[in-house]
C-alpha cells in the first residue's frame, strides 16, 4: 500500500505552512473571491478576494512585529465575520501562536476566556474597536496587551517581514469546550494543518469548483479547520453566517447552500434536526439543494433517524440522501479523525 503522501491530492501547491499556502493564493489567485459574510444569512455584508485578505494579514503582522509579540500567544476576540479571518492570518504572518476564544458577553461567559488567558500565557488580545471596551472591563488581567486591528495605519502593511516558520513551527492553540473541566489547548503546527487540509480534501473529494457554505463557530475547531483553512486549501469560496443567524431561522443554512450552490457544508446533528423541526413546507419549495454533495454531519453521534428523516423530506428540493458524509474528529487531531465515501450512503448496523 502506497503511504498517504502519495496519495494527496494535486492541488499545484507545494506549501509547507499556512503562510505559504496564503501568499500563493494572493499571488496566484489575486482577484478570487475566498470569503463572504452573511450577517443574517442573506445579504452579504463583506467579501474578500485572496489579496485582499493577504494584505489584511500583512498588516496586523506588521503591528504585532513592530510590538515585538513573535513567538508569543495572542488571545482572539471577534464576534462573527470576516475581522477574525484576518487576526488569525495576522497571528500566522506575524510568528505568533493565535489562541482563539469568544468575546464574553457577560461576567457569566468570563471565567473560560480567563481560562484559557491564563494557561495559554496570553501576551496580547485582539479585537475590533467597536467591542474592545466592553470585554476589556469583562476580562481583568493585569499583563494583557490589547490591539483592535480594525483601524490599522494605511500602508502599514508593506513593513511586513517574513517571519522564519516551518513544518513543526507552532501555529495556534485549539481549546477545547471545557464543557467537562477546564478547557485544555491542543498545540497545532501548521504541518498538522496541511496534513489535515490534504486528509479533508481527498476523502471529501473536494475540487476547485467546490463551494463551502458555514455557520459553524471560527473558534471552534470544525469551524475553522473545516470551514476556514479546507477552502483555503483547496482554492475555492466559502460563504459564512453567524452561529446565531442558523440558530434563530435555520432556513437561511439551506438558503444559503441553495442561492451560492454551495457543494459542501454541514454541521453535529442537531443542525439537522433543527431544520426538519423549523423549515416549513412553504420555506421547502423555495430551495434547491442539488448542489449540496458533502453534507457531514459530526461532533456528536451521528442519528440514523435524522439521517433517513431528513433526506426524505429534503428529497423534493434535490437533496440526495448519498450526499450524507458521517463523520468524526477532535482538536486534539487536528480535526478530521473518521470519514466514509463520497456519494455512498453510510453503511448502518443495528446493535
Amino acid at each position: 500500500m502506497s503511504n498517504f503522501s502519495d496519495r494527496i491530492p494535486n492541488i499545484s501547491v507545494d506549501c509547507s505552512t499556512v503562510v505559504e499556502l496564503l501568499r500563493y493564493r494572493a499571488l496566484h489567485q489575486r482577484q478570487q473571491l475566498a470569503f463572504t459574510f452573511l450577517p443574517e444569512g442573506e445579504t452579504a455584508s463583506a467579501s474578500w478576494t485572496y489579496e485582499a485578505l493577504d494584505r489584511l494579514a500583512r498588516a496586523i503582522a506588521s503591528q504585532l512585529q513592530v510590538m515585538n509579540l513573535s513567538g508569543e500567544r495572542a488571545l482572539l476576540l471577534y464576534p462573527p465575520g470576516l475581522d477574525y479571518l484576518a487576526a488569525f492570518f495576522g497571528c500566522l504572518y506575524a510568528g505568533v501562536v493565535a489562541v482563539p476564544a469568544y468575546p464574553p458577553r457577560n461576567h457569566r461567559n468570563t471565567p473560560r476566556v480567563g481560562a484559557i488567558a491564563s494557561d495559554a500565557q496570553a501576551a496580547i488580545a485582539l479585537t475590533t474597536s467597536a467591542i474592545q471596551s466592553k470585554i476589556k472591563s469583562l476580562i481583568d488581567v493585569s499583563s494583557l496587551q490589547w490591539l483592535t486591528t480594525d483601524n490599522l495605519p494605511a500602508g502599514i502593511e508593506n513593513s511586513w517581514e517574513e517571519p522564519f516558520i516551518q513544518k513543526d513551527t507552532l501555529a495556534f492553540l485549539q481549546y477545547t469546550s471545557g464543557s467537562t473541566g477546564i478547557p485544555k489547548g491542543a498545540m497545532l503546527s501548521h504541518g498538522n494543518l496541511l496534513h489535515n487540509a490534504a486528509t479533508t480534501y481527498q476523502y471529501m473529494e473536494h475540487s476547485p469548483e467546490s463551494k463551502f457554505v458555514s455557520w459553524l463557530p471560527v473558534y471552534h475547531d470544525m469551524g475553522l479547520i473545516g470551514g476556514i483553512l479546507q477552502p483555503l486549501y483547496g482554492g475555492f469560496p466559502c460563504f459564512l453566517m453567524s452561529p446565531a443567524s442558523f440558530l434563530q431561522n435555520p432556513y437561511r443554512w439551506l438558503k444559503t447552500i441553495s442561492d451560492y450552490r454551495g457543494t459542501t457544508s454541514g454541521g453535529p446533528n442537531f443542525a439537522y434536526e433543527l431544520c426538519l423541526q423549523k423549515i416549513t413546507p412553504e420555506q421547502r419549495q423555495t430551495l434547491d439543494l442539488s448542489s449540496w454533495s458533502v453534507a457531514f454531519n459530526g461532533a456528536e453521534p451521528v442519528r440514523w433517524e435524522t439521517l433517513e428523516k431528513f433526506s426524505e423530506t429534503f428529497a423534493e428540493c434535490g437533496f440526495r440522501r448519498e450526499a450524507f458524509y458521517p463523520c468524526y474528529g477532535m482538536a486534539e487531531a487536528t480535526l478530521m479523525i473518521s470519514g466514509g465515501v463520497k456519494g455512498i450512503f453510510p453503511a448502518v448496523k443495528a446493535v
